[in-house]
């Protein structure tokens, strides 16, 4: 594998937007002119949705299933938006096995079938949800993504789920040479919401690295099957994007997360009033 290729893994809590968010932050940085793999690692497969405006490609893991271990590259590998290649890992058949196994195997089927090329600038792995198990840590386990950013919001069980994947960051830190390249904030327009991640990144020993305002364009883009950018690109959230792809091109903070306990955390939300406006939905 070249060294030069940034691998990078976003993670953050199931539902906050991580593949919106990711789809079309490279949309951004392949519209500057890097060379961009997506590799979805959500059993639902769709990572690369808007990148390639269908509802799913055949995955990885289908593939394998259908014509055996003897799977050509070209199978598994589309190319969709500003040629952007991608690729879904996809997940067992329901009710067997860990579906994170599906990023193991499908990292390794690349790896053999040569798709990390020197032209490549950026992988991306989308990885689903919290870090609950082994296949979903592998990435950062593994070192096979050098860089993680965290997608959150104001919301209390985002920053507690961001909180929770810092834990899995520090604890392979070492070992595996991750770090964390930021928390981006995909907002929900929760009260004092900025300050609020602004406060929570710096406690992990991290940076806000950028602040994505709420705007109904996105779902708009999404129902055509389509990034911000390919879909309105003189949008103000085409703009949004295309800033946030060029601050985690020139990002240059990298670091091993301090991850704080329960009772900080929740010092830190009802710093900021947000444990008042949730007390009545969660328990505490």
């Amino acid at each position: 594998m070249s060294g030069k290729i940034r691998q990078i893994a976003i993670y953050g809590k199931g539902g906050i937007g991580k593949s919106t968010t990711t789809q079309n932050l490279t949309a951004g940085l392949a519209e500057k002119g890097k060379n961009v793999m997506v590799v979805g690692c959500d059993p639902k497969a769709d990572s690369t949705r808007l990148l390639l405006g269908t509802l799913a490609q055949k995955t990885v893991l289908d593939t394998i299933r259908e014509e055996g271990d003897e799977v050509e590259l070209s199978s598994i590998l589309k190319e969709g938006f500003q040629g952007i290649r991608c690729v879904e890992s996809g997940g067992p058949e329901p009710g067997v096995g860990c579906a994170g196994r599906g990023i193991i195997t499908s990292i390794g089927l690349l790896e053999q079938q040569g798709a990390y090329t020197d032209d490549l600038d950026y992988v991306f792995y989308d990885v689903l949800g919290d870090v609950v198990c082994g296949g979903f840590a592998m990435p950062m386990r593994e070192g096979k993504a050098q860089e993680i950013y965290i997608v959150a919001s104001g919301e209390m069980m985002a920053l507690y789920a961001a909180n929770n994947i810092s834990k899995g960051i520090a604890k392979y830190a070492k070992k595996s040479g991750v770090r964390l390249g930021g928390i981006i904030c995909n907002s929900r327009n929760v009260d004092r919401e900025k300050d609020l991640l602004t406060a929570f990144a710096k406690e992990l020993g991290t940076q806000l690295i950028y602040f994505v305002p709420r705007n109904n364009v996105v779902q708009r883009a999404e129902i055509n099957r389509k990034t911000v950018i390919e879909y309105e690109p003189k949008s103000v959230q085409a703009d949004e994007y295309r800033n946030l792809a060029t601050a985690i091109d020139q990002n240059e903070m990298f670091t091993i997360p301090t991850p704080m306990t329960q009772e900080r955390l929740e010092e830190i939300l009802l710093e900021y009033g947000l444990m008042d406006s949730l007390k009545d939905n969660y328990v505490i």
